[in-house]
Formats: C-alpha cells, structure tokens, sequence
C-alpha cells in the first residue's frame, strides 16, 4: 500500500459514520413533526392569538380598538380577580397538605407489603382519579344535599342536625373535599412508584444497623421521595389555581354561595361567555397563567434553597 492510499484507506470509516448522521436526523425530524404541526397548531398559534386579542377592547363605537396593556392593568387591580386568587391560594394550603399527607401515608403503607391485598387495595385508592370530575362534583353535591342527601337524612334519623356543606362557611372545605377524594390516588401511585426505585440495599444496610419500619421511613424513604413530592406540589399548584369543574358544578346547587367569580378560571369563563368581555377574559387568562408560573417557580426556589441547606 502506497503512502497517498493510507490516509484516505483511514478515512473511509468516518466518512461513511459522518453520512448517516444528517439521515438519521431527518428521520428523527420526520417522526417529530407530526406532533410538533399539532402543538403548534392546538396549542402555540391559539396562544398567540389570545395574546394578541387580550391587546384590544370591544367598543360599541368603534369595534374592536387597540388599547396595549389597560386589559392588565385592569386585571391587576381588578378586586374580583384579587379575591378569586386569594380563595384559591387559601383552598392551596387546605386541600395540598391533606391530600399530600394521604398519598403519602398509602403509598408508605403498600410499600412495606405488610398489606394483604394490596394490589387491590392500590386500585381502590386510585379509582376516583378515573372519574370525571363533573361526575365526581355531582356525585358529592347528592352526598351533600341538605333536603334527599344521604347525610342529611343520616342525621335527622339520629336526631342530630347535618352540617350545611353547601353553606358559604363549608363550602370551599366541600369543594377540598372532593378534590382530595379524586387526586388523592393520583399522588400515591407517583410516590409508590419512585418508592418502588429505591435500592433495596439501602434497606438492608438500614435493618442490619437496628433501624425498624418507622425510622427506614423518616430516614431513608421520606428524604429520597423529594423529588418526587416536588413535582407532586408543583402539579397541585397548578391544578389549584385553575379549579374550575367542581365549583361550576356545585354552582348549579348554591348559586348564592358560588358566585360568578368564585375562582380565577370561573371568573374568566363568565367574563366571556356570560358578560361576552372576550378580550378581558384573556387578559384575566394570562394573568392567571403568569400567577401560576410565578408560584411554581417560587416554590421550586424555595425547594432547592432547602435541599441544598
């Protein structure tokens, strides 16, 4: 072999690895793209319109006239909205903690396999996440129904009065009630399985130093479930300031205590569809958005800030 052959004899291998990059590329992007033209056009192009719309109010005199941000100024100091936002932050740190706690305790419980039946047991508690929440919401207004509800009768056969569940004291604990019944399995099956992923060994290592099934749990389980009660939170962040089936539902059944604002989302749906304020309803939409984005990201910062202390 000549001196000149060698270097191009070298060469063949990477040319031909180099020319099956930029096919395997295109086949990538072929994959992709049928997702990518759906997002944008579901998702991306609405986004931007609603963007654009919320930028512009409807006159009698006029139609439709650009106006640049006074939509968010007025959302921003829009005391309907500000009180919506107040309930849901309120019904956050109500209903989160309760359900985190049950989601938690269950899938500690059917970790241990101390538990008969436990796979029975997992699909019972994750069933009501199955069920619309329409269903759910109509389901427990009967259940609370002050005249044919099955408690209030429980209660007048006992001789005892019922709480009134759909009173305006009770009845954002009603609508965390209902809530927790539906996510609560949600939850469990997340921590169950990043349980389910934790080295064995550890366990072991914690039996053979004298640890018992309560300071495995404190010790060893709860610590490695960080991450994954984060992204639980992070999701009841953004389930809780978009609440919007099980008020509108229960509306039907108190519509003096649920009021047209009642919630963030609920508010913006009635300015559109009911007060026909369709450029304000997305301006109200976006700030909701921002709320939401600003809460997830505070609570991951305050959440690294503490792992790593």
């Amino acid at each position: 072999m000549s001196a000149d052959t060698a270097p191009r004899a070298a060469a063949a291998p990477r040319t031909a690895k180099g020319g099956k990059g930029p096919r395997y590329a295109r086949t990538g992007y072929l994959f992709v793209a049928p997702f990518m033209v759906a997002f944008t056009a579901m998702f991306l192009v609405p986004l931007a319109y609603a963007a654009w719309f919320s930028l512009f109010r409807e006159q009698m005199i006029g139609g439709n006239v650009f106006v640049g941000l006074d939509n968010y100024t007025r959302a921003f100091t829009d005391p309907r909205l500000i009180q919506g936002l107040g309930r849901v932050g309120l019904f956050f740190l109500i209903q989160v903690p309760l359900m985190m706690a049950l989601a938690l305790f269950f899938a500690l419980a059917l970790d241990t396999a101390l538990l008969r039946l436990s796979r029975t047991i997992r699909l019972a508690i994750f069933m009501p996440y199955a069920v619309p929440s329409v269903v759910a919401a109509l389901m427990w207004g009967f259940l609370y129904g002050p005249d044919f509800g099955p408690l209030a009768q429980l209660a007048e056969r006992i001789g005892a009065t019922a709480p009134d569940f759909l009173g305006a004291d009770l009845m954002l604990g009603s609508i965390a009630n209902i809530v927790t019944w539906e996510f609560t399995g949600y939850n469990m099956i997340l921590l169950y399985a990043a349980l389910r992923a934790i080295p064995t060994e550890l366990y072991e290592a914690a039996s053979v130093d004298g640890a018992g099934p309560w300071r495995t749990a404190w010790s060893i389980k709860i610590p490695l479930l960080r991450p994954a009660i984060v992204l639980c939170m992070v999701f009841s962040v953004i389930g809780s300031f978009q609440l919007f089936n099980e008020p509108s539902i229960m509306r039907t059944l108190a519509p003096n205590v649920i009021v047209a604002d009642y919630t963030p989302n609920l508010y913006a749906y009635n300015l559109a569809f009911v007060g026909q304020e369709y450029n304000y309803a997305a301006a109200v939409s976006f700030v909701l958005g921002f709320v939401i984005m600003a809460g997830s990201y505070v609570f991951m910062l305050a959440t690294n800030r503490r792992s790593r202390s």
